[in-house]
């Protein structure tokens, strides 16, 4: 499976589509799935048997023990051999990353982790097609082994894609996720730059007071509802060892529909808050911000419901969409520092003070004003290029 980060690194990007599944292609795709993770866990044994004996176990093995599984097992032979040897693909990816941090020695909380085995009703399908895999005729999707989908076409797509990837997410909901060329959609001109610097209270804080992003709270106005089904979970829940009754699971499912919508409604405040951003300015000063080291703070419940993170991606791709300039500037010291003279305070700033007093030259500013200035100056951009 490629990822989202090597799809934009090769010039390419994904395009999801929900898709309306009959009954038969259901359980089609359910049955192809089944296949799909019995090669993973074999080859997560493989790995283990491997890694006992000191042998090695790369992809080309993992091929062979493929080849030599599907000539033995009918069963596997009645699926498509696309997806499972994507499957491979994934695999060795995923424990080529997990020996490269061992062999890097880096701490254990930073490490991928190997490969694990995938249980039958914890893992949710998905399922990776190359372009020997699938056709797109008439608007619907046809996958290697007889399997036809219809595609909800929310737009079109800018190109033939190169693969395809289809799974099913926790409400139930079976996607289509296209990956094709990127291309770039130039806007015009403004001659305008802009520093943006990440936070908790204010997602956002840019150099232009009109461009702010404030903290949408989206969890928070969500969180009334998702404690009621909580709390039927707690009450419905089975003694351990027995299976979960049906009002259980209705209560999981309401649970997580709600976490799902909290989820898309951050990622639309983003999309929005970037496309004003990258049709504004040329030239963006982003702070490199890392949000997750904020999870084990006091402030993770509200830092989560703020979705740095996803602004930040969602930024970074509009900008790269749309041809845009992203400078990404590194946060160390850049609440310290004055954007006017650049002298730096002797002790770091708690985060109770909002205002910036610089001890030099005596400027008066808000904390995370100053911050978004010193974006502009790190950058090598004019500060006084901007809209107020």
């Amino acid at each position: 499976m490629t990822t989202l980060e090597e799809a934009k690194d090769a010039g390419r990007a994904r395009y999801t589509y929900r898709l309306r599944v009959s009954s038969t292609a259901r359980t089609a795709l359910e049955a192809e799935w089944a296949r799909c993770r019995w090669i993973w866990n074999e080859c997560c044994a493989r790995s283990k048997k491997a890694y006992a004996d000191e042998e090695k176990c790369g992809p080309a093995r993992l091929d062979k023990m493929l080849t030599e599984a599907r000539t033995a097992n009918a069963w596997l032979r009645e699926g498509s051999s696309v997806p499972q040897q994507q499957v491979i693909r994934d695999f060795a990816k995923s424990r080529a990353k997990a020996l490269k941090d061992i062999k890097a020695r880096l701490p254990q909380h930073q490490r991928a982790g190997m490969p694990k085995c995938k249980k039958k009703h914890a893992a949710d399908p998905t399922l990776n097609y190359t372009q020997r895999g699938f056709r797109l005729k008439d608007g619907r999707l046809h996958l290697a082994g007889g399997i036809v989908l219809s595609v909800v076409w929310s737009r079109e797509l800018p190109k033939p894609p190169s693969s395809v990837r289809v799974y099913r997410d926790s409400l139930g909901h079976w996607y289509a996720s296209f990956v094709v060329a990127t291309t770039t959609e130039t806007l015009p001109a403004t001659g305008r730059v802009v520093g943006i610097d990440w936070g908790v209270k204010e997602t956002a804080t840019t150099t232009s007071d009109a461009h702010d992003l404030p903290h949408p709270e989206h969890g928070k106005t969500a969180t009334a509802r998702l404690a009621r089904h909580q709390k039927q979970m707690a009450r419905r829940r089975a003694p351990r060892g027995k299976p979960q009754s049906k009002g259980y699971r209705q209560a999981q499912a309401q649970a997580a529909k709600v976490h799902k919508k909290a989820v898309r409604q951050r990622q639309d405040t983003a999309r929005k808050w970037a496309k004003t951003i990258v049709r504004d300015f040329d030239q963006l000063a982003v702070e490199d911000f890392r949000p997750k080291f904020l999870a084990k703070s006091t402030m993770a419940r509200k830092a989560a419901d703020a979705a740095i993170g996803t602004t930040k991606t969602a930024l970074l791709d509009m900008s790269r969409k749309h041809g845009r300039t992203v400078h990404l500037v590194h946060p160390a010291h850049t609440t310290m520092d004055c954007a006017q003279c650049g002298a730096r305070t002797k002790h770091a700033l708690p985060l109770s003070e909002r205002t910036y007093i610089c001890t030099e030259c005596e400027t008066v500013s808000p904390r995370d004003k100053n911050s978004a200035l010193v974006m502009l100056v790190r950058a090598g951009l004019n500060p006084a290029v901007l809209i107020v």
